[in-house]
């Protein structure tokens, strides 16, 4: 695998001089003004999802050099290396194929032969541990006693499937409520057993190694909360998504679904972990979602770099990030169904890419992952869009609008007219401001954004939309020459939180700086 950290290409330098003499003062509304083919050279068709990348500050020429930046830090290789199902995860000493997950005839497709044999070994049991959990989830959706399903979970185990279910709710079954809980707070667990019954609640219990600590504390309790209340057949009522089989028969849990140890959380969605998705959309569903992520897998293997949507977005992250030295970007999906699209983004880009050394632990001289943050639209546009289009600092925007609503139009006449009309106008002030106006009245203008659209969230679109994302982070890592993979930067925390919790108990504040232990001390009192 070539790998080339992007500060020793000479893609690298030239994209600095061209920024100094170009970049820094370019403006989007000469950009429109002067080449009326712009929409087209900057917006293109991926599988299930249209992007309008025209309202952002680039150019051909940018455009070219960032490819060569690509070329030249062996982007293509990389990316065909975790398609063989290589150890891209060094640090962990582990591969990433997560994208056997979604369909393995991809990984049957690529070239790489050593790996082949393995990877379609590998495929036949993904395939067998899916069409088991399918049928799980059509079972339990054919079970009219199970009335709701609670999710335990933590970090990807919580973020990802709450986000689909979420955003897949018009696809969702009658009959069935889905309840999500990841906070260690007693509070949300408490929130949500309030009104359940033992006999008609479902617990599924998330966690790869069943010993993260927030989700076997939620797990537990909920254990005692069943046998309280009078729950009979704990085996029939809990379930485990993990690899640890021992420990989740010796928690009570004999129904049981696993995953491998390639199967990071933030992508672990497409696997076992994803079984309230399942269970809320039907087997058929879950693998049109599958299909989707699948479909933009294949663009991303298969389209030319200058016609691959995860490679145009993930080079325009470097570029905004590096050069013009943009912080972060907002999230405004257009859709209350993508109401947890943005945390679930959160995780999965700055948990990836959130890193200060390279892939082999050398220090980095340059800055990564963007702090992403937003809301649905248009809430947002009461919220926080002053700051986006009149603050001192810029931030490009990530739009996400649906061409279809899920509500039947003539029930709720104008509705979705007018969602859609408010986010291309919200892309366009952006865009074009309001300089002349003087004072508290005056929009800069030549504010970047970029608009994602699909036709309707369905789960093959939704699928689509993430597989989009992931593929998109991958490129910038690459670029960047860190390991995307791994999130080494989430142990210190864990460690000393079981340090404290004791200290909580006993009182000793030895060797705690003084901070610490003025809290510490604080909480003690009665």
């Amino acid at each position: 695998m070539t790998r080339l950290r992007c500060d020793q290409t000479p893609a690298w330098a030239a994209l600095h001089t061209h920024f100094a003499t170009a970049g820094r003062q370019f403006d989007l509304r000469d950009a429109f003004a002067q080449d009326a083919g712009r929409f087209a050279a900057f917006s293109q068709q991926a599988p299930h999802v249209f992007a309008d990348l025209s309202k952002n500050l680039i150019d051909a020429p940018t455009e070219a050099l960032l490819l060569a930046l690509a070329r030249q830090c062996g982007l293509e290789s990389q990316r065909d290396a975790m398609f063989a199902g290589e150890e891209v995860n060094a640090s962990e000493q582990r591969a990433a194929k997560h994208f056997l997950l979604r369909n393995s005839p991809l990984a049957q497709e690529r070239r790489a032969q050593p790996a082949i044999n393995s990877i379609a070994l590998e495929a036949l049991e993904v395939q067998r541990t899916l069409d088991a959990m399918l049928a799980f989830a059509e079972q339990v959706r054919a079970d009219a006693s199970i009335t709701d399903i609670v999710s335990i979970g933590i970090g990807g185990s919580d973020l990802g499937p709450q986000m689909a279910v979420l955003a897949l709710d018009a696809f969702a079954i009658q009959g069935k409520r889905f309840h999500f809980v990841a906070s260690v707070d007693g509070d949300e667990l408490a929130g949500v057993l309030k009104g359940l019954r033992p006999e008609s609640t479902l617990f599924l219990v998330a966690s790869k190694t069943f010993t993260t600590l927030e989700t076997m504390t939620n797990a537990h309790s909920a254990r005692r909360w069943f046998e309280a209340q009078g729950g009979q057949d704990m085996r029939r009522h809990f379930v485990a998504l993990t690899s640890n089989l021992a420990a989740a028969q010796s928690f009570g849990i004999s129904t049981t679904f696993g995953f491998w140890e390639w199967v990071g959380g933030r992508y672990s969605l497409w696997s076992a972990v994803g079984l309230p998705i399942a269970m809320a959309i039907g087997a058929a569903n879950f693998r049109d979602l599958l299909a989707g992520a699948h479909a933009m897998d294949q663009h991303f293997c298969s389209a030319p770099l200058a016609r691959n949507l995860p490679v145009r977005l993930g080079l325009l992250d470097v570029w905004y990030r590096n050069f013009h030295r943009f912080a972060s970007r907002s999230i405004a999906p257009y859709s209350s169904a993508l109401k947890r699209w943005p945390a679930y983004l959160q995780q999965l880009e700055m948990e990836s890419n959130g890193k200060r050394v390279d892939a082999s632990g050398q220090p980095l001289t340059y800055d990564t992952a963007p702090v992403l943050w937003g809301e649905p639209g248009t809430n947002g546009q009461h919220a926080y869009f002053q700051m986006l289009h009149q603050g001192t600092s810029v931030v490009p925007v990530e739009f996400v609008a649906v061409k279809q609503a899920a509500h039947a139009p003539h029930d709720l006449p104008g509705h979705h007219a007018l969602l859609l009309a408010n986010a291309l106008a919200q892309a366009q002030a952006l865009m074009n401001g309001r300089p002349d106006a003087g004072g508290h009245k005056d929009f800069p203008g030549n504010r970047p954004s970029t608009f994602l659209l699909l036709e309707a969230l369905t789960p093959a679109s939704l699928g689509a939309l993430i597989a989009l994302q992931e593929h998109r982070v991958f490129v910038s890592g690459a670029i960047w020459g860190i390991n995307s993979f791994d999130q080494w930067g989430v142990e210190l925390g864990k460690v000393l939180a079981r340090d404290i919790e004791s200290r909580l108990q006993s009182g000793d504040v030895s060797r705690l700086d003084a901070s610490t232990t003025g809290l510490l001390e604080r909480l003690r009192r009665p």
